[in-house]
């Protein structure tokens, strides 16, 4: 599958940083002593490549969340909105909808694409990779760091000295590299996984009743069991080194959703729930009960101002001894 011309075109920016990420890892674990022309040393620059690009996306990713509290802020006008026009399916109703719709969004600042931004920020660096593992096993020099030498070292790598990275599982049932097809699978396996825990957790601990209770909730757990079936047929048509960068990128996504579900969950969850009980056991949350036992409310305990005790001399002390 080659990228069209105008397209790579578009990427070009994008593939001079990942070249140039890939080249400095590469030349940083060479000069450690690692063989260059080894398939681990290139996986190994993939992998760094992809914890850099992912740091980056970090403040993109904080935008995100804060995006979709406010969506969930949103959700009880929002549904509203759609039982005002339940049942309604004539073209008058359809429009007016979707003008109050958008004048909430607007009005209340929120994007429900936003969700979405991360991964598409993601696909043209995803391209840009394939772009130039592509033209590397065919020996072709990248846009500017990866020179003709770096090229053909690169496209000849083998994992292991057994599994061509540019190879994918469906090039190999055709060369017979059982180590290129056994590999793919483990990996499309893990992809999957992954990409299906990440969902999960989402949809299962960091959801509020409101929200489970939305149609978008719906949707959501349609795609629960959508995207990973889709990264799996997919992951089979990539090349190995490609599949490196998803893999380490599917498992960043899963520990940074953990952390964020675990510190930030989403009020009225129950990983929100099961924070404020792990705080309360330290002490750090003071839970207001009713007479029946139910929790009212909780309330962050303010951190007490503490003065330091300053030296008194003898003659001061016996002045406010005086005055007592």
């Amino acid at each position: 599958m080659d990228i069209p011309g105008f397209i790579s075109t578009i990427l070009w920016p994008i593939k001079w940083v990942v070249e140039g990420l890939l080249v400095l890892f590469h030349t940083v674990l060479a000069g450690l002593g690692m063989d260059p022309a080894e398939g681990l040393t290139w996986v190994l620059s993939i992998v760094g490549m992809v914890l850099v690009i992912r740091a980056a996306l970090i403040p993109i990713f904080v935008r995100q969340i804060k995006s979709q509290r406010k969506m969930l802020e949103v959700a009880p006008q929002l549904k509203k909105i759609q039982d005002k026009y339940k049942g309604k399916k004539d073209q008058f109703s359809r429009e007016a909808m979707s003008r109050e719709t958008m004048e909430l969004y607007k009005k209340t600042g929120t994007n429900p694409l936003s969700s979405c931004l991360p991964l598409l920020l993601q696909m043209p660096i995803f391209f840009s990779l394939f772009s130039v593992l592509n033209d590397a096993q065919k020996g072709t020099a990248g846009v500017f760091w990866l020179n003709s030498d770096l090229a053909l070292q690169f496209g000849n790598a083998k994992l292991f000295g057994v599994a061509p990275l540019h190879e994918s599982f469906q090039q190999a049932t055709a060369t017979g590299h059982v180590a290129v097809m056994i590999i793919a699978v483990i990996m499309v396996i893990l992809m999957t996984g992954s990409q299906f825990i990440t969902q999960l957790q989402i949809m299962s601990r960091n959801q509020s009743p409101e929200a489970k209770n939305s149609p978008m909730f719906k949707q959501q757990r349609i795609l629960l069991y959508i995207l990973p079936l889709v990264f799996a047929f997919s992951g089979f048509s990539f090349p190995l080194g490609v599949m490196f960068y998803w893999l380490t990128s599917n498992f960043w996504t899963m520990g940074q959703q953990f952390l964020v579900i675990r510190n930030m969950p989403t009020p009225g969850s129950e990983a929100a729930k099961a924070r404020e009980a792990r705080l309360a056991k330290k002490g750090k949350l003071n839970i207001a009960t009713a007479a029946d036992g139910s929790v009212n409310h909780v309330v962050l305990e303010a951190p007490k101002p503490t003065q330091r005790q300053q030296p008194v001399g003898k003659t001061r002390a016996k002045k406010q001894g005086e005055k007592k």
